[in-house]
């Protein structure tokens, strides 16, 4: 399901999300904060938020029927278009619950989908987010077609009928082992050129989505990646060349994570997230200005694991500390927000402490980048003489 934008007629958004056991009303809250993010990196628009306290998602509508009831009437009132789960929801969820709101329902899986085809460039993002598409759309036909025969309705369109939506299913089946095929083409591509590139040392950005892995690049290796304040602004690998000093090496900028993240994408973005797999050393870029950044730092380091990447010489890289302040200031100060803390009081932190080794830097104000330069060169360094001995002259 597309998000449609018409001059500056956004789609009208509602956001729903639970509060179950093990969580809080904060946490979802914030939970919705990043799906509304998605939301307008989308192109529409929050107009309210729902969250329902359940002890598990119910399997027939994801929320109680009581709130079901609530939230329709709320549609009907505000002339809603849209209404966005915070989970990605059962092919029999999104059935249901199209009966009872009777408006276009999206869950965070699709959301995210829709963000990755409006953001692909390549053929090669294109064929990834292609197939996800069709692996998410697969096993909710039945409740699609059900949903359109009940809207349509009159002669002629009595509904489709079994055999057609098996014809349906086979085709998707036949056109994802299609998808599949070329993505392995281009997967042996890419292992092509990573081992053309296998004598230089590979250092490979990681992070959430929007931590300003792409500025660092950009400045690392003075050349023009995209990058932009919306959630994906990446999804193409790109790798540069950088030299520091007379110790040249390959840096990588790879697609941001996100927690929830979609089992659809990890799969079809198999080569895109070969390239941690296969780095030397991996940056870990963190927003530290977030209010959840120790939460996003989890659902990296856990992906990373998933890929089977750990092990591997890493640094903490903490950015945008421009924008960091150590608490929120008092509504009722009417002084003006403290400067953020300096670099020798954010040395002697938890952050610092609990996450060696660690930098803290701006990529925007290019605050303390001499200080990640030289680690970086330093560790460089160390990994070239341990491969290659003979070449420690160079040094």
């Amino acid at each position: 399901m597309k998000i449609t934008i018409t001059g500056n007629n956004q789609e009208r958004a509602i956001l729903i999300g639970l509060v179950t056991p093990g969580s809080d009303k904060e946490k979802a809250s914030e939970y919705l904060d990043e799906l509304e993010f998605l939301l307008e990196t989308a192109g529409g628009v929050s107009i309210h938020r729902f969250i329902q306290k359940q002890p598990y998602a119910d399997p027939r509508l994801y929320i109680g029927s009581g709130k079901a009831k609530e939230i329709a009437q709320f549609i009907r009132e505000h002339n809603i278009d849209l209404a966005v789960f915070d989970d990605e929801l059962r092919p029999a969820q999104l059935r249901n619950l199209e009966e009872v709101l009777q408006c276009k329902i999206l869950d965070r899986t699709n959301l995210i989908l829709d963000i990755f085809a409006g953001r692909a460039r390549t053929s090669y993002a294109m064929v990834q987010v292609e197939l996800a598409q069709y692996q998410y759309l697969l096993p909710r036909l039945t409740g699609m077609w059900t949903h359109l025969s009940k809207q349509k309705g009159g002669i002629g369109m009595k509904g489709p009928g079994e055999t057609e939506i098996e014809t349906d299913r086979r085709i998707i089946r036949d056109k994802i082992a299609l998808l599949k095929e070329k993505l392995k083409q281009i997967d042996k591509q890419q292992a092509t050129q990573r081992q053309n590139r296998q004598g230089m040392i590979r250092v490979a950005l990681v992070g959430y989505t929007n931590v300003g892995k792409s500025t660092i690049m950009n400045m690392m290796s003075k050349s023009q990646v995209f990058a932009e304040n919306k959630l994906f602004a990446t999804l193409d690998t790109t790798v540069r060349k950088v030299v520091i000093g007379n110790l040249p090496f390959l840096m990588c900028d790879t697609v941001g994570f996100i927690r929830k993240l979609p089992h659809h994408l990890v799969e079809s973005f198999k080569s895109t997230l070969d390239e941690v797999r296969e780095a030397d050393i991996l940056l870990h870029i963190v927003d530290i200005s977030h209010p959840g950044f120790e939460e996003q730092i989890q659902v990296v380091q856990q992906t990373i694991a998933d890929i089977g990447a750990t092990g591997k010489s890493s640094f903490l890289i903490f950015n945008k500390t421009d924008a960091f302040h150590v608490a929120e200031r008092d509504p009722d100060d009417l002084s003006e927000t403290p400067p953020p803390p300096t670099l020798q009081e954010l040395q002697q932190t938890w952050m610092a402490k609990e996450h060696a080794p660690c930098i803290f830097i701006s990529a925007l104000n290019k605050d303390n980048i001499e200080q990640l330069r030289m680690a970086l060169y330093e560790e460089v360094k160390r990994i070239h003489i341990t491969r290659y001995p003979y070449d420690h002259f160079l040094f």
